[in-house]
């Protein structure tokens, strides 16, 4: 079976192996799947399964990243 997707499916993670890597709890990866707009999480729908690519999760994260505002210390 050819892969159209591009993805090596070992590079595909399931929801709470994302959660795993972002150390976040698996329900904030649902509610960002919530987000019908075009700032949500990107994910590749397989029937009534869910999966991530790694790459594509990191993309998305630098877009959400925001600029540090002037006389803020970390």
């Amino acid at each position: 079976m050819q892969n159209t997707v591009g993805i090596p499916p070992a590079d595909l993670l399931t929801p709470a192996e994302l959660a795993v890597r972002l150390r976040v709890k698996p329900v904030w990866i649902y509610n960002k799947l919530r987000q019908h707009d075009k700032d949500s999480l990107p994910h590749i729908r397989m029937g009534r399964y869910l999966r991530f690519s790694w790459a594509a999760v990191s993309a998305w994260l630098e877009s959400q990243a925001r600029p540090a505002r002037k006389g803020v210390r970390a």
